[in-house]
């Protein structure tokens, strides 16, 4: 895999940030934030393998996973009017909106077998960065703002996201069903 020494860069940063402290969720967040503020800042740098979106569904492509899977960096690539399932992550994550606008709407559940509640929708712009994780709010549905053209951010993630044990959840009852998530560029 081929990436620009930009990216590389931010790996660098981003391992020194992890190995200071992996314990530390609101420190990884808050420098994490500032420096993938940085790299989406500049839209020159995403090959264009990794920015192709499919047809039917978002992509999910992986661009760095740190050897002990202490974080993981992915593309998102959403075609028009994509979205995802109200989902969680499990760990820690930060997005970064590089090119076009997303939405992401949080959710929280109140209680077995009652419809999930909306906490309220957030518009992602280029430059725009965005925090989950279990312990500030981790349930979403992201989705492409844009019907007519192609959206991209960059995720960060707590842990190497495609191999992570995660829930889908059905709005209506809040029931949760276990996925792994996978990547779109890396197959078993």
């Amino acid at each position: 895999m081929n990436l620009p020494e930009v990216f590389l860069d931010f790996i660098a940063e981003m391992t020194q940030i992890v190995d200071a402290g992996a314990n530390d969720e609101q420190r990884i967040l808050d420098a994490g934030e500032k420096l993938l503020g940085e790299l989406v800042a500049v839209d020159n740098w995403l090959p264009e393998e990794f920015a192709q979106p499919h047809p039917q569904y978002y992509g999910q492509y992986l661009l760095h996973a740190d050897p002990r899977d202490r974080f993981s960096v992915v593309s998102f690539v959403w075609g028009p009017g994509q979205k995802t399932p109200v989902h969680d992550h499990t760990v820690w994550a930060l997005i970064g909106m590089l090119r076009g606008s997303e939405t992401s709407e949080r959710f929280e559940v109140e209680a077995p077998g009652k419809p999930m509640r909306s906490l309220g929708k957030e518009f992602l712009e280029p430059g725009h960065i965005d925090r989950v994780s279990p312990s500030i709010g981790d349930i979403h549905r992201v989705a492409n703002a844009y019907d007519d053209r192609v959206s991209i951010s960059i995720h960060v993630y707590g842990g190497n996201i495609g191999k992570i044990s995660r829930h889908v959840y059905d709005e209506q009852t809040g029931a949760e069903k276990t996925f792994i998530s996978g990547y779109t560029n890396v197959h078993a």
